[in-house]
Order: structure tokens, then C-alpha cells, then sequence
């Protein structure tokens, strides 16, 4: 048993650095805090996301088409 509670914790450890990296780039991408963070949590492709944005879409709009 404790295998498996040692191996969710690593997935979700190793999650959970996986959604930090992705919020750091939509932050420095220029997407606002809460937007990022629904963003980074998702399935959305980070580089479409950092892509539309650089190509002038509103982040909302990013967050509307992508989520």
C-alpha cells in the first residue's frame, strides 16, 4: 500500500511542477494571473496559448477558444 501512496504522491508532485512551469510562461506571455492559472491547470496547448497571445489575441479570447 505504501508503494502506491508513494507513487500518486510523485505524479502529483511531478504534476504539480509541470502546472507551475506552464503558469510561469503564460505569465511572462503576458496572460493575467487568473486566466494563467485556469490555462496552466488545463489540457490547452501552452505554445497555442503563447502563440494566439504574441499574435494579438485577447488572453480572454485565448481562454474562451482553448478551455
Amino acid at each position: 500500500m505504501a508503494e502506491i501512496t508513494e507513487s500518486h504522491t510523485e505524479r502529483e508532485n511531478e504534476q504539480a511542477k509541470v502546472e507551475s512551469w506552464r503558469l510561469h510562461v503564460l505569465i511572462e506571455a503576458g496572460f493575467p494571473l487568473p486566466l494563467a492559472e485556469r490555462l496552466a491547470a488545463s489540457d490547452a496547448d501552452l505554445h497555442t496559448c503563447v502563440d494566439m497571445k504574441r499574435q494579438g489575441c485577447a488572453p480572454a479570447t485565448v481562454a474562451e477558444i482553448l478551455l
